[in-house]
């Protein structure tokens, strides 16, 4: 069995330990005793280095504790081998862990969401809690209280009581014997192996990102510690870079957006509305230009059309004519386009799917609109012939 120190150091940074233990040609060691804390609870693994060798992961194989090594120790085993933990990623597991612990008794105190899971990321960490919907107002109001409890700097102590005699839980534990519980002073009590600060104080900032639903439930995304400071600089360097596109103020930028996207908004009808009157009146002069085929069917055929969409718009007003068709050709994606009217009598996917088939492309639609890809651009003319041919 493994001693697990950071049980009751999560500060120990540096230990020495006889190996119990070597596997894998010497890259899997076991010891005595570590202060490597395995992936566990969500919480991932520390790196650092054992015996000169890079630990690159640690696993917790229950009674005892894997470390894998970047390349074989080497050692005697009659030697203590010297552990080295990367304390800027344990002190960073360690804010993040607490906020969690901490955040979870807000969420439940205040609005009673009990959290269901918990995962913790190299870039953000979240919350999984039992409640359909956390409002903005919500996520404000825990955010604010979990940073008044920061403030308060309440001690954050580990003790170890037996399973059937461990009171004021905030989730009840399935396990028996002796429990590690970590707790926050006047507000959580919770069984948990983790690494965490002594203090609410060393926990940081903590900044609530965004909250999503995931079923029946709602995730809460957060950042505690240097990660909520590096976060709020980026965002405050992004806003930065807007408002000086803007030319506006930082604290103006919202508005602005706003205000802008609604002015986006009403353009772009606008721009279609006169796409489509433009469309309807050189659909209108390529029809009276156009001569009927012998079924009376004015078939207009568009080579210079930019992109499906035009030949889409294009063809959508020609189709408010009698017996009409529309059949075009893009070059960049090579595509073929074909639209009829309800009393031309003729199929659109039906004749678009037999010409693609013939070339080796792809596609079909309706009896009024189809579009599909050929296989390259050299097949577009041959397969635009083709299909006039069928239709003629």
């Amino acid at each position: 069995m493994t001693n697990r120190l950071y049980y009751s150091d999560s500060y120990r940074t540096e230990f020495s330990s006889a190996v119990a233990e070597r596997a894998n040609d010497g890259t899997r060691v076991y010891l005595e005793e570590t202060a490597f804390y395995p992936t566990s609870g969500g919480q991932p693994h520390d790196l650092g280095t054992l015996g000169g060798s890079r630990v690159i992961d640690v696993v917790d194989e229950g009674e005892r504790i894997a470390h894998v090594l970047e390349a074989p120790l080497r050692v005697n085993d009659d030697m203590r081998i010297p552990g080295r933990i990367d304390w800027t990623r344990r002190f960073d597991h360690m804010q993040q862990h607490t906020g969690q612990h901490l955040l979870s008794a807000v969420f439940e105190d205040l609005f009673a969401a009990k959290t269901v899971s918990v995962h913790f990321g190299p870039d953000y960490s979240t919350l999984d809690l039992d409640a359909e919907m956390i409002t903005r107002s919500q996520m404000v109001a825990a955010e604010a209280r979990a940073n008044e409890i920061v403030a308060e700097a309440r001690p954050v102590t580990v003790s170890f009581e037996d399973a059937e005699s461990a009171i004021g839980l905030r989730k009840a534990s399935d396990r028996s014997g002796q429990l590690r519980i970590v707790s926050i002073a006047e507000l959580d009590r919770s069984a948990c192996g983790g690494t965490h600060v002594r203090s609410t104080a060393e926990i940081g900032a903590i900044l609530l990102r965004s909250v999503e639903r995931v079923r029946k439930t709602s995730r809460v995304e957060f950042v505690c510690g240097q990660r909520a400071v590096r976060r709020a600089r980026r965002d405050f360097e992004s806003l930065t870079q807007i408002a000086a596109a803007l030319s506006s103020a930082v604290d103006d930028v919202a508005s602005l957006v706003s205000t802008q996207s609604e002015r986006l908004k009403d353009a772009e009808a606008v721009r279609k509305k006169l796409e489509k009157e433009v469309a309807g009146s050189r659909a209108r002069a390529r029809y009276d230009a156009t001569t009927p085929n012998a079924a009376g069917v004015r078939v207009i055929v568009v080579r210079d059309a930019s992109s499906i969409d035009e030949l889409r718009t294009f063809a959508q007003a020609a189709l408010s004519l009698p017996k009409t068709a529309v059949v075009g050709a893009v070059t960049s994606p090579p595509s073929l386009f074909v639209a009829a009217s309800e009393d031309s009598g003729l199929d659109a996917g039906k004749l678009i799917k037999e010409r693609l088939t013939a070339v080796g492309g792809r596609g079909g639609g309706s009896p009024r609109i189809a579009q599909g890809s050929v296989p390259d651009e050299s097949t577009v003319d041959g397969a635009l012939t083709s299909l006039l041919n069928s239709i003629a």
